[in-house]
């Protein structure tokens, strides 16, 4: 872990460096942290993801996930679809209409005024297309307000690293605020490679401010929300 960093601000948006990368287990610790867990206990918290894929009707998404582990109440999506691709090629096979980044903004603005925080999910990494315009959760992220900023969800094994610096580059070249990264799946058992690619995220400009043990998903709600403050820096809690 790393040293202080700075409060979180009221929106989040998490993204990943890849897909897989265990975005959604780090929103609903990021919930747990923000909410349950806050001082004081009533701090309002809501969870939003712009795209759901890969879930048939009457299957649990995302947003099912985080409301199961956390009891956050307002856990919801913009647009499910069935088919596991990205959410043009998606839309496409299942002959529906994304919605598009204005509805994105004002869904998330709206929970804005009548959450303490929201959090933001991406669908896979910061460039992937939400709708046929061809914004991306960057263009979300630089559109939503002032009182934003993204976390990035990265992996410990190889490939973290190339994977990390691209995302951190495409963001800073849009001026987009970043609160840090976190690391989401870490190993009971980390080899020489996980601990070499700790190390480097922890010595670099933006802070590492999580890691979340691997099968964190499979704990129940109560000992996720009791564990969840543990896999952050202590700053986050304030």
């Amino acid at each position: 872990m790393t040293g202080p960093v700075a409060a979180l601000p009221k929106i989040l948006i998490v993204t990943g460096t890849d897909t897989g990368v265990g975005k959604t287990i780090t929103t609903a610790a990021l919930a747990a942290v923000l909410g349950a867990q806050a001082s004081p206990p009533t701090r309002r918290v809501a969870v939003y993801k712009p795209t759901q894929t890969g879930v048939l009707p009457g299957e649990a998404g995302d947003s099912d996930v985080v409301r199961a582990l956390t009891g956050v109440r307002s856990a919801s999506d913009g647009v499910r679809l069935p088919e596991p691709m990205a959410p043009v090629a998606a839309a496409d096979r299942a002959g529906v209409a994304l919605p598009d980044l204005d509805r994105h903004l004002a869904r998330v603005r709206q929970l804005a005024r009548e959450h303490d925080h929201v959090l933001v999910e991406g669908a896979g990494g910061v460039l992937v297309r939400l709708d046929r315009a061809g914004h991306t959760l960057a263009d979300l992220a630089a559109a939503v307000g002032p009182d934003t900023a993204v976390v990035v969800v990265c992996r410990s094994g190889l490939g973290a690293l190339n994977h990390a610096e691209l995302t951190l580059e495409a963001l800073r070249r849009r001026q987009i605020r970043i609160a840090g990264l976190v690391i989401g799946s870490w190993p009971a058992r980390p080899d020489d490679v996980d601990l070499s690619n700790r190390d480097y995220l922890a010595a670099m400009d933006v802070p590492l401010i999580g890691r979340i043990p691997e099968g964190a998903g499979r704990l129940s709600l109560a000992e996720f929300r009791v564990r969840a403050p543990s896999w952050f820096e202590s700053d986050l809690l304030e």
